[in-house]
């Protein structure tokens, strides 16, 4: 019993302290959006990861970093309606 008490005690700071790791009330859209901002963040500060990636796509680095940081402001798209 001690034992589910502290992981549950230390997912619960592990969530408050990482916004991306959600909660229970995180919904999938707000879930993806997290890591693909993520992701793309990553992509963006690792400069070996984004040289390779602009070779791969033909593209210069800063137009595919602008790609990218235009494509974190976006998430992933549109949030879905909600029934009221």
């Amino acid at each position: 019993m001690a034992d589910k008490l502290r992981t549950l005690q230390n997912l619960e700071a592990m969530q408050a302290r990482y916004v991306g790791t959600g909660h229970a009330d995180t919904t999938k859209y707000e879930w993806v959006s997290n890591i693909t901002r993520d992701s793309y963040a990553s992509y963006i500060g690792h400069a070996p990861m984004l040289s390779y990636m602009a070779v791969g796509m033909g593209e210069s680095k800063e137009k595919l970093r602008a790609a990218m940081l235009e494509k974190m402001v976006r998430g992933a798209g549109n949030p879905p309606e909600t029934q009221e």
